[in-house]
């Protein structure tokens, strides 16, 4: 009866600014601490940059790396207190980067984060409402979002599965007056919605989703999404109560279960255990995943090896491995890469392919169906210099879309299937930067039609992410959002009985 008594006594953590905000290197967190040194080591001080000359390769012609964090938005800024207060630009992102530093904090203060408690079904006389992220929470029963923290928190979390189905629903706010979806776009989502939604005026219930076909939403690239609890894409389902959804994370940074079963082939075997090692955790929390006794022998070298924090440099590292649910089983018979599948409830299936999708496109592409198949891409970076391929022409780094490597080989697979494409951005600029590229790519370039014309996205995340490698650049994850199909081709059918004179 003490114990209880000392437990109701338990003071709630404070929720102030004051209380939220340290400086990173101060931070009570290890990870925090971790991320500060990192960005110390990465970024360049935005005064030296501006007074060196990058063209020289001597070493006093280089910024000097930054040191010095910033009293005020508790971030590394600069290579020095002078250098700080000679920045007259530093004052027009310090809020934000305050701002981000407290919603760090704030997750991991140990208060009841009421945003991230989900609902439950909906009743199929009520309605969802897709204006925005406010009308949506209040219409589908969250919990009441009182302060901008807990915006950023919930938008952020569910951003991904509400992107998804505020596009392809019936009530989506991407329509034909306010220009946003094109008259083939609008054709092209009508098939698929037959397939989501039961005839006008039947009720949206699970009992009428015997005999529909299974939809599936193929996540292409997929990183950080691959990681979110299936529990969390539930909410995806339940606004379709009526479909099964099958969802596929298909990318080389899809994050896998840590102790899925070892496969048959020794080779192989060992390739997947190469594979779970790379999978250094993100920090997404200071804890250490727990592992299972039967891989308590590899356990203990994965565990010495994972760092407090892996820097978000250019290319974001592969997440952390997911937990092992209890229906949870390797794929890797069926597609031939280190894969797994989950059939999480009647009305999600998850399934998860660390691979290129060009390398399993083969398995999907006679299956592929416009009707019940769509594709989607978050923040692929189609306009950015490839890393690994080169013009033969210029010698220049050809873009992501053309790279063989990369979306080359793809956007032609996916542009053939009819099936509608959907892809967002960052940023009004890499939303510009990925639709221009579409111009300069072979086999895309004048074969495809709008389905969505590039725009702002209503579920975008809300949080600013910044960059470990220039605390200066912040994005928010999904802020745009248009879409593609490949091109259709009218016939027209000759009379079997003309006659040429």
């Amino acid at each position: 009866m003490a114990s209880l008594r000392a437990t109701t006594r338990l003071p709630k953590p404070v929720q102030d600014s004051e209380t939220l905000f340290h400086k990173f290197s101060e931070s009570p967190h290890a990870a925090l601490r971790a991320r500060s040194a990192a960005i110390q080591q990465l970024a360049p001080c935005p005064v030296c940059a501006a007074s060196h000359d990058h063209i020289h390769a001597h070493v006093k012609a280089q910024p000097r790396a930054v040191k010095f964090e910033c009293p005020d938005c508790g971030w590394p800024t600069h290579c020095t207190e002078e250098h700080h207060q000679e920045d007259e630009e530093h004052h027009k992102y310090c809020s934000r980067l305050r701002e981000a530093n407290e919603d760090e904090h704030d997750l991991r203060s140990g208060r009841r984060l009421r945003e991230f408690e989900l609902p439950g079904p909906q009743g199929y006389e009520e309605a969802v409402s897709f204006a925005n992220w406010d009308v949506f929470w209040y219409t589908r029963g969250f919990p009441s979002m009182d302060t901008e923290r807990s915006r950023r928190h919930a938008s952020k979390l569910l951003s991904f599965p509400i992107t998804i189905g505020s596009t392809i629903h019936q009530h989506s706010g991407l329509t034909l007056s306010n220009q946003r979806l094109t008259p083939e776009g609008s054709r092209s989502l009508a098939a698929l919605r037959s397939t989501l939604h039961v005839a006008p005026g039947a009720p949206e219930t699970a009992e009428a989703a015997v005999g529909k076909p299974q939809v599936r939403v193929f996540i292409l690239g997929a990183r950080a999404e691959s990681s979110l609890p299936p529990h969390v894409w539930e909410q995806l389902t339940m606004l379709f109560p009526s479909t099964h959804m099958h969802l596929f994370f298909i990318g080389p940074q899809v994050s896998l279960p840590r102790d899925l079963p070892p496969p048959a082939s020794p080779a192989a075997s060992a390739s997947t255990l190469d594979m779970a090692r790379e999978n250094v955790p993100n920090t997404g929390s200071d804890a250490t995943p727990s592992m299972s006794p039967e891989s308590s022998e590899t356990s203990t070298e994965v565990t010495e090896k994972k760092p407090d924090y892996i820097p978000n440099v250019y290319q974001p590292p592969t997440p952390a491995p997911i937990e092992r649910l209890k229906r949870t089983r390797s794929s890797l018979q069926r597609y031939g890469v280190p894969s797994y599948t989950v059939p999480y409830t009647p009305q999600l299936t998850v399934t998860g392919l660390q691979a290129n999708y060009a390398d399993v496109h083969a398995q999907f592409q006679h299956t592929l169906d416009p009707y019940s198949d769509l594709f989607f891409m978050f923040c692929p970076g189609f306009g950015f210099p490839s890393p690994d391929s080169v013009s033969e022409e210029t010698g220049e780094p050809l873009l992501q879309i053309s790279s063989p490597t990369e979306w080359g080989p793809v956007m032609p697979m996916l542009l053939a299937s009819k099936c509608p494409i959907f892809v967002t951005g960052f940023s009004p600029t890499d939303v510009e930067r990925d639709v221009r590229s579409l111009s300069t790519a072979p086999d895309v370039a004048g074969e495809f039609e709008w389905v969505i014309t590039p725009g702002p996205n209503a579920f975008g995340s809300e949080k600013w992410e910044v960059a470990d490698f220039d605390p200066r650049v912040m994005v928010k994850a999904n802020w745009g959002i248009w879409g593609i199909r490949g091109k259709s081709r009218d016939i027209q059918e000759r009379s079997r009985f003309s006659f040429s004179l």
